[in-house]
């Protein structure tokens, strides 16, 4: 399956990235302020890009490694991926620069947000998925360029990223309904994934689904028993990938919604966790 910007949003420096379809071109939602959307940048879910290469790589993932983040490095690497992959740019004067100034103002919101900086988050957690550089090197120099990173002496590449939120609701978008009746705190056991996205270089090697069940992994340790994505309608690849990892549809967005925040209407699944007995 290709992936590009999976479903979840980019978030600007006063409102950390959103999930939404997360995403991907994953529709996942991605987090931003109602200034943001009236600006009508257009992000797109994490799940899978709608313009597929003409070849993608086949990747060893022997040397792949999914992990949580706070490294400074790789959030700025992982903030470069969002930028590249949820936004389509034509050639210009001065659209380096420009890229630039997305790539920061989603770096300092991704450091906001998983510092628990954010009100209404309970935590929030980038997980990436990552490569040695000299793997992908000799056909991705753009990807390589933009996305690089060195841990322990190593160079890497980010390569897929989503965001774990724990938290009632992501701003402007379909709130879940479960757990249900379980009393005060009940709503911190719920998480939405959102920014997921994965290099359209690298799509259909399985990181999207990959990236997702890392990411139940870390809910399950939190204590979440019901994790939501969201992605828009009209994406089938995200669709087809949240489904192949155990989601299920719970409800969708109003259309008068969608025509106020100006974009293609949402829909959002859901999938339970087992309880972690031993936190």
């Amino acid at each position: 399956m290709a992936m590009a910007v999976l479903s979840s949003s980019l978030s600007p420096l006063s409102n950390p990235l959103s999930p939404s379809s997360s995403a991907s071109n994953f529709c996942c939602p991605r987090i931003y302020s109602r200034s943001y959307h009236l600006r009508r940048r257009l992000i797109r879910p994490l799940i899978a890009s709608q313009l597929y290469p003409a070849e993608t790589f086949k990747l060893d993932k022997s040397s792949l490694v999914l992990a949580e983040t706070l490294s400074k490095d790789q959030l700025w690497a992982a903030a470069c991926l969002r930028i590249r992959s949820f936004n389509k740019f034509r050639p210009s004067y001065g659209i380096d620069d420009h890229k630039k100034y997305l790539a920061e103002r989603e770096f300092e919101a991704l450091q906001e947000r998983v510092a628990g900086k954010r009100e209404g988050f309970r935590r929030v957690s980038c997980i990436n998925a990552t490569v040695p550089l000299s793997q992908i090197s000799s056909f991705a120099d753009d990807l390589c360029a933009a996305c690089k990173f060195t841990d322990n002496g190593e160079d890497r590449v980010v390569v897929g990223t989503l965001d774990l939120n724990q938290c009632i609701r992501l701003p402007d978008e379909i709130t879940g309904k479960r757990p249900q009746s379980l009393g005060i705190g009940a709503d911190f056991l719920r998480a939405y994934l959102s920014n997921v996205c994965v290099a359209e270089e690298l799509h259909r090697n399985g990181l999207g689904y990959a990236l997702i069940a890392k990411s139940k992994i870390v809910a399950q340790e939190w204590g979440i028993t019901d994790l939501y994505v969201h992605f828009a309608v009209d994406n089938e690849p995200a669709k087809q990938l949240y489904m192949k990892s155990g989601f299920i549809y719970e409800n969708d967005e109003p259309a008068w919604q969608a025509r106020f925040l100006d974009r293609t209407r949402r829909i959002l699944l859901w999938t339970g966790l087992p309880v972690n007995y031993g936190m």
